[in-house]
């Protein structure tokens, strides 16, 4: 049996198997949107690749009736996901930036300095540990990527290479000591033994340490038509409700909360020790009073998503056709992860998109998952001179149209796909 055929089997096999939740423990049958089948998001398929199968898995998010986690099956191990993985972090600048600010926030707000510890969970390149270092703070970040990590180290960032739980949270205490401060950034998505997880950050954080995590917000998601941020390598997808019970299962507790604009409106959570002396901010309470009022305790609130999930592809392909058919060039910027979510479930290849760019080296030359369209350096836009640039990272817009404007010279205008079609003209935005 090849791979190819084992992992269906493998699909087959758990999506016929009854599914319990992966931080309560409960039962899980109730749907919150099955978006079909759908390959690995972050497997580019290399050139000489190109006519080779790939394995498809089920793309179907369920909610759990007790703690209201949406989640996915597990189909694939995360050693296949992340070992060799083709997300960098600093190629958005709008990302480092966000990081920048957070270290010179968290510093001061936490008084952090030479005598400290900083730990990043899923540190990927670098990216936030770097700033650390001209404070003088010390850090450590963790990722499982280890072609990531090596860039980490490249920029002096010391970096272990591993996936974390209460394994590795046992050693880090014995050769490091406990942290100071822990920061998860678009990580708690990605992991499936949540309870792993969070048991290690408690063990590792100092009695009056501080956790922040970064997580897209479940509100803005269902809100907001956010449907292509589901996609195999994020297993989770949170609440500020679920959020509260996965600390109180772990003797964690929320002391603070802030909502973000990155990745489409995200949370960034932070978490003490339960004996801890600080106590949580009026907009812990505040936030978790607004998704009761939201119905977010209750079934009937999750069971709406699939249809306005459907609605928002056929519009989209509805739009796309009408510009096919009226001879319109269209190309794509950015191969992310959630595009390819996107691609594959709207079915849109090379007869939409000429190709798609990326600013990441790592997936020059090669072919989106699925949908196999190609991958180009940025300059191609420029040689093509499209009518239409598809941006697949919408969370991105404001940063790709203010990089990209000079589109308009010829006529190009982008179009954003979520939570609606957008129509953005540059020669319409003051500079």
């Amino acid at each position: 049996m090849n791979v190819e055929t084992a992992s269906a089997a493998l699909a087959e096999a758990q999506e016929a198997t009854p599914h319990h939740c992966r931080l309560c423990g409960s039962a899980v049958d109730h749907t919150f949107v099955d978006l079909g089948m759908s390959p690995l998001c972050e497997s580019f398929v290399p050139s000489n690749r190109a006519d080779e199968m790939e394995p498809f898995y089920p793309l179907h998010a369920l909610v759990c009736g007790r703690c209201f986690l949406v989640q996915l099956k597990e189909y694939v191990n995360p050693k296949s996901i992340f070992e060799e993985y083709a997300y960098f972090s600093s190629f958005s600048t709008s990302w480092i930036n966000h990081a920048k600010t957070y270290v010179e926030m968290i510093i001061k707000r936490r008084g952090l300095g030479a005598e400290s510890l900083v730990v990043e969970l899923a540190s990927n390149d670098g990216y936030l540990l770097q700033h650390f270092l001209p404070f003088g703070v010390p850090v450590l970040g963790v990722e499982p990527a280890a072609n990531v990590a090596e860039t980490a180290v490249r920029k002096g960032v010391p970096t272990e290479v591993d996936f974390f739980g209460v394994r590795l949270a046992k050693d880090l205490i014995a050769r490091v000591g406990q942290a100071d401060l822990i920061a998860g950034n678009n990580v708690l998505a990605q992991v499936p033994d949540l309870n792993d997880f969070v048991a290690g950050i408690r063990l590792l954080l100092k009695p009056e340490g501080v956790v922040t995590l970064e997580f897209p917000h479940l509100q803005r998601l269902i809100e907001e038509n956010q449907f292509d941020t589901i996609y195999h390598e994020h297993f989770s997808y949170f609440s500020l409700l679920t959020i509260e019970a996965m600390a109180a299962r772990h003797e964690l507790k929320i002391i603070d909360v802030e909502e973000l604009p990155t990745h489409g409106g995200s949370l960034r959570v932070y978490l003490a020790h339960r004996q801890s002396a600080q106590q949580p901010t009026a907009a812990v309470a505040e936030l978790i009073a607004r998704e009761e009022g939201l119905g977010f305790r209750k079934l009937e609130t999750y069971s709406v998503f699939g249809e306005q999930v459907k609605r928002t592809k056929r519009r989209l392909l509805a739009f796309l056709i009408e510009a096919k058919e009226q001879g319109k060039t269209i190309c794509g910027y950015g191969a992310p992860g959630k595009g390819n979510t996107l691609l594959n479930y709207c079915g849109i290849g090379p007869d939409f998109l000429e190709f798609t760019v990326d600013r990441n080296p790592y997936k020059l030359g090669r072919f989106t998952p699925g949908m196999r369209i190609p991958i180009h350096s940025i300059d191609a836009i420029d040689a093509l001179k499209p009518d239409l640039v598809l941006i697949l990272p919408w969370n991105l817009r404001d940063e790709i149209v203010a990089q990209m404007r000079h589109i308009g010279d010829w006529g190009g205008k982008f179009v954003v796909p979520i939570p609606e079609v957008t129509v953005i003209d540059p020669k319409e935005i003051n500079p």
